[in-house]
């Protein structure tokens, strides 16, 4: 039975522990695992911007006295929608996200050990 890799160092704690999880439970080709790298990458990068909207709200004025919407916004949108997709293209049927619902299930790419 060959190791699993290790959850890359740059990903928060709960989504080291989400990668070893889902590598627990499916054996991943090694295509397969970057797309599980940037799945990761994708949920911290969310998080990271959920943190800042939650500490500073969606909206700033700008120097002309007008709200906008802050660019963590689309950041969080954007990395949702990547992670979302990936755990698509993976097809990792009943596995969740780090504190989330789990994606729909499209495909079997990923068979269960």
């Amino acid at each position: 039975m060959a190791k699993s890799p290790k959850p890359p160092p740059h990903l928060r704690p709960a989504t080291q522990k989400w990668w070893r999880s889902v590598l627990g439970e499916f054996e991943l080709h090694g295509h397969h695992v970057r797309l599980l790298q940037l799945a990761a990458e994708a949920w911290d990068q969310a998080q990271g911007a959920r943190e800042v909207l939650d500490r500073d709200g969606q909206t700033f004025t700008d120097r002309f006295g007008q709200p906008k919407e802050r660019p963590e916004v689309g950041i969080m949108q954007n990395a949702r929608i990547a992670f979302a997709r990936l755990l698509r293209e993976l097809a990792l049927d009943g596995v969740d996200a780090p504190e989330a619902p789990r994606a729909p299930r499209t495909a079997d790419y990923g068979s269960r050990r």
